[in-house]
């Protein structure tokens, strides 16, 4: 294994440096086995894992860092790079490796490598370049970290993490996709800025794929507390739906318009995974739509005619805590948003029934 870490620094005629500076305490107890280590691992040093990486560190969510990656120039500069920022953040041990023995008793295993989505290319389009690169990347995971907490972002996310389950061997709540979690804050500062309200107020969900079948529950939007829908229909207010299909493009078009305007996506995904990284760790036991096994919600399970490869991964509003996704939101849809979800999970098995995932379980 070639592992690339800070060494310690060794003082004159060969003697620890820590030790010359500091006069130990005598008859200390040992640490409290109560204290909880936490270990988050990063799998892929681009931009989008170096935005995650670096939102972790601010928000002092994890005691060790590992980042992987196979390209060692890099990876040892990414780590060097946020070593020295040391100083200005809080105390995190930061190791990177090209071997995977490096996130050995992960708690979270964030995996964000695979081949970059080009200008105006479509998320799908990116699918079987990655699952032969998951079939690397997610079995040493699996057995290094036999506890943890697959969440994947790389695209097509929702087929991915179908992909890493199967490979893991995980129960389905621990493995989570970061889903339509960013399309829904997409979503919320659009509408926040239609109505000139802040953000936060604003309750809005984008479900199903994270891509061009996603869907929109208009029905379930609220202002602070007030949904919606029907405030404009007791106020006798038309609100055409015109506007809400423009909303909703937008959103979906989001992403296409920044890599067509600066080559990549990176800080927004990056504030995101954290949000769901605190939500999981932290077991904050919060709402965020992520890609989680769909079978078994708003009929779904028709949409794969039951048997084998009827399991589909897309996003829902799930509860998240330590244990992974802990419940899935009963969140009202009307039939049509429900028809529209199930559509978006055809989609998705129907795509993943072209790929080939031999070896899979």
């Amino acid at each position: 294994m070639h592992k690339v870490t800070s060494t310690s620094s060794l003082g004159p005629g060969g003697l620890d440096l820590t030790q010359s500076f500091f006069k130990p305490i005598q008859n200390t107890a040992p640490p409290s086995p109560t204290k909880r280590h936490t270990k988050i691992s990063v799998i892929g040093v681009g931009n989008v894992g170096m935005a995650i990486a670096q939102t972790i560190l601010t928000q002092d969510l994890a005691d060790e860092l590992a980042l992987v990656d196979a390209v060692k120039d890099k990876l040892r500069g990414e780590m060097l790079d946020l070593q020295h920022a040391a100083a200005f953040l809080p105390r995190t041990q930061i190791l990177s490796s090209t071997d995977y023995s490096v996130t050995a008793g992960s708690d979270l295993c964030i995996v964000t490598a695979g081949a970059r989505q080009n200008p105006g290319e479509s998320r799908l389009n990116l699918l079987q370049r990655n699952v032969g690169l998951f079939k690397k990347i997610i079995p040493p995971l699996a057995q290094l970290s036999p506890d943890a907490i697959l969440l994947i972002v790389s695209n097509p996310v929702d087929v991915l993490t179908y992909v890493a389950w199967k490979l893991s061997g995980f129960p389905s709540n621990r493995v989570i996709g970061s889903g339509t979690n960013l399309d829904s804050s997409r979503f919320r500062f659009l509408i926040a800025d239609h109505l000139d309200v802040n953000a936060q107020d604003v309750q809005a969900y984008i479900v199903g794929e994270h891509g061009d079948s996603s869907v929109a529950l208009w029905s379930s939007i609220s202002v602070g507390g007030v949904p919606i829908l029907s405030f404009l229909e007791k106020q006798q207010i038309s609100c055409e739906k015109e506007t809400l299909e423009r909303i909703h493009k937008e959103v979906v078009g989001s992403a296409y318009e920044v890599i067509s305007l600066k080559g990549y996506t990176s800080w927004a995904i990056g504030y995101s995974v954290a949000n769901l990284a605190f939500s999981i760790l932290r077991n904050q036991r919060k709402i965020h739509p992520v890609t989680v096994m769909a079978n078994g919600f708003h009929g779904i399970e028709a949409a794969g005619g039951g048997g084998e490869g009827g399991e589909v991964f897309l996003s829902l509003p799930a509860l998240l805590g330590r244990g992974g996704a802990l419940a899935v939101t009963n969140v009202h849809m009307t039939e049509e948003e429900a028809q529209r979800l199930r559509d978006s999970a055809k989609t998705l098995l129907e795509l993943q029934r072209q790929l080939e995932l031999g070896g899979l379980r």
